[in-house]
């Protein structure tokens, strides 16, 4: 019965070592980043006069592109927000894509898929195991941000509004989730790994750049709807206090359909040896 788990879960631990050190790099990068932006947090915090005065220098489309005119910056949790809620999002997304991209075409490009098909295991069964060892490094790097973001908050002795922060530690999960999932569908659709990967990061760099262009103008107001990132935008996360339901319901169904898609159409593809 142990010697059957271990075939099974064989491809899950391979994943987790081949992954690894992506990884440590990658928490090691957020995370230097996390603590070098905290660190300026009080100095920057205690001289309001000249953050104002940095803050009207700025064109009002600029403001409203990132936020700053809604966002409290002077404030721990609107100078998260607005500084290291960008750095999760966005670092995290395109190491989440990287990872997942690659993670079932390499098998074929690399010719070790007929060694995973050798093995007694289903088609479904690979997939399942590639998927939880994305989500498990996914997890692992959340894990990471958080206990990194909480190490940088003693920086200062501002109280931490943590039912706020608990919103942000949501909210970057999911978008990692929601564009590994995606990486995950392209990965299972197409065959070279480097165009794989260029279309997924160009999914994660659109996304945002509608995000930013969206807040410009009313007239591009619309555009949020088609951008991930607009979903857990931190002044309304801070605002609201939670992920607007119609965005949660949006990146669920993404996830859940392209996890869907990704195992339908796996399971009936021509595999070339």
């Amino acid at each position: 019965m142990n010697r059957r788990g271990e075939k099974k879960n064989v491809d899950f631990k391979r994943e987790l070592k081949k992954n690894l050190k992506s990884l440590i790099i990658w928490s090691l990068i957020i995370g230097g980043m996390i603590l070098m932006t905290m660190s300026i947090y009080p100095q920057f915090s205690q001289d309001q006069e000249a953050m104002n005065q940095m803050l009207n220098a700025y064109p009002d489309e600029f403001k409203k592109a990132f936020g700053m005119d809604r966002l409290d910056i002077g404030s721990l949790i609107g100078f998260y927000g607005m500084q290291i809620h960008l750095y999760t999002t966005l670092l995290g997304s395109i190491y989440a894509v990287m990872l997942a991209s690659n993670i079932i075409s390499k098998e074929e490009n690399e010719k070790t898929i007929e060694f995973l098909l050798s093995k007694p295991i289903s088609r479904k069964r690979i997939i399942a195991e590639k998927y939880l060892a994305v989500a498990a490094n996914i997890l692992i790097i959340n894990a990471a941000i958080v206990v990194i973001s909480l190490i940088g908050f003693q920086f200062t002795d501002d109280t931490i509004p943590f039912k706020t922060y608990s919103v942000f530690v949501m909210a970057t999960l999911l978008i990692h989730l929601t564009f590994a999932a995606i990486a995950l569908l392209l990965s299972a659709v197409m065959k070279k790994s480097r165009t794989i990967t260029a279309v997924s990061l160009g999914i994660v760099f659109v996304s945002y750049l509608l995000s930013v262009t969206s807040g410009i103008a009313e007239e591009l107001n619309m555009l949020k709807y088609i951008s991930v990132f607009k979903y857990i935008d931190a002044a309304e996360l801070i605002a609201e206090n939670e992920i607007r339901p119609l965005y949660l319901l949006i990146m669920m169904g993404i996830i859940l359909i392209a996890t869907a898609s990704t195992f339908l159409h796996y399971n009936k593809k021509d595999i070339a040896s």
